[in-house]
């Protein structure tokens, strides 16, 4: 019976409350009675409740909304309602930050035409090192803009290889694919996938990773979903990280933008995509897996 109370007080500011208790089944009365026991066992569990999702949100520097506090939770045994958790970061005003529009930015090289799509807009691999995504954003500073090349893989969601300057050239993806190479072992026929981007479709960067054993996959010009993945990524660190700070000079955003990748991204932050864990945790399990197979 609490669990409906409980979805019946998070929809309480959308619904009426004795609509929503009909629906459920219950009386008003009933759920009246649940939400006035100040002290109750129920109402001491709460305010408990309320301090470890201040605490989980805040660890999080203010980026979780209630579906990862909720799996935050469940990962340190407490049992919480997803709307419970909802209501309660409602109550307490913590409203995570949010995103903004995407716009395309992608410079194309209509000559990279001929280069196929592989990934199909399946982000999804079974193994580590089999399928990468790949591409450029730019992080304003006070000195000019940082750009920042990365390679994710689509296993572990992890990003293995990144690379900053304050250019655009080959040399800045050659380098983030580098460090992907250093980190994972790659599988021969490894596809890398981008937007059609110069940088991509230049020759240089197709001789580097010919050479790599890597096959290269190009999205349609200013379709985000082709790409989603690394779409994805940039929208995290730019709504999470880049927007919320100002950056004086390029050295301060490579040491935040390392920060949030290292530590943040990979190993401490919950994707939905990965059942709730962080790409370090589905790492370990692969590797786990390996050992004892």
């Amino acid at each position: 019976m609490s669990d409906k109370y409980e979805f019946i007080d998070g929809e309480k500011d959308d619904f009426p409350i004795s609509k929503m208790c009909a629906w459920a089944g219950v009386s008003s009365s009933g759920f009246y009675d649940w939400r006035s026991r100040p002290l109750s066992a129920t109402a001491e569990s709460r305010e408990e409740l309320k301090l470890i999702i201040c605490h989980v949100f805040g660890d999080s520097d203010e980026t979780y909304g209630y579906r990862r506090v909720h799996a935050a939770l469940a990962r340190m045994n407490l049992q919480a309602g997803l709307e419970l958790v909802r209501s309660l970061m409602r109550e307490m005003g913590l409203v995570p930050c949010q995103p903004r529009p995407w716009r395309v930015t992608t410079i194309a090289d209509e000559t990279a035409a001929e280069t196929p799509d592989l990934m199909g807009r399946d982000f999804t691999a079974k193994v580590p090192g089999h399928k990468l995504v790949g591409d450029i954003t730019y992080i304003h500073t006070w000195a000019g803009f940082l750009y920042l090349a990365t390679v994710i893989d689509c296993h572990t969601k992890a990003v293995i290889g990144w690379s900053m300057a304050d250019h655009m050239r080959t040399s800045l993806i050659s380098d983030a694919i580098d460090m992907a190479a250093g980190n994972t072992q790659l599988a021969d026929g490894c596809v890398f996938h981008s937007d059609r981007g110069s940088q991509y479709t230049s020759n240089d960067f197709r001789k580097k990773l010919r050479t790599m054993g890597i096959r290269p996959s190009v999205g349609r010009t200013g379709v985000c979903w082709d790409n989603a993945m690394a779409e994805s990524f940039f929208g995290a660190l730019k709504n999470e990280l880049v927007h919320r700070t100002a950056f004086p000079t390029r050295e301060h955003a490579r040491r935040a933008v390392v920060r949030y990748i290292e530590v943040f991204y990979n190993r401490k932050r919950l994707h939905s995509g990965l059942g709730y864990k962080t790409p370090a945790e589905v790492h370990a399990e692969y590797v786990k897996m390996q050992l004892t197979a």
